[in-house]
């Protein structure tokens, strides 16, 4: 079977984080910008993290070799130690 190709516009636009999130620029601060609110444009600023079925589709369609597990938390391997 041949090699999956990854898209190539996703990979500029979405990154992995450590834990094995999806980490993807905020919308809506491109243009208009005189029509949208202070708070808006403050909070479309950075990055986000982009949610579980999103997440799914991405990388099951766009990004077939960077579907590797995410980690888990370290409280969450401690509590089951006791």
């Amino acid at each position: 079977m041949p090699k999956m190709k990854t898209k190539s516009g996703a990979k500029k636009r979405f990154s992995r984080t450590a834990t094995g999130k999806l980490k993807v620029k905020q919308a809506y601060a491109r243009h208009m910008m005189t029509n949208k609110p202070k708070s808006m444009k403050r909070k479309a600023r950075g990055t986000t993290i982009l949610c579980d079925a999103d997440e799914r589709i991405v990388l099951r369609n766009f990004l077939p070799y960077n579907r590797k597990k995410k980690r888990k938390s370290q409280s969450s391997s401690d509590q089951g130690e006791k």
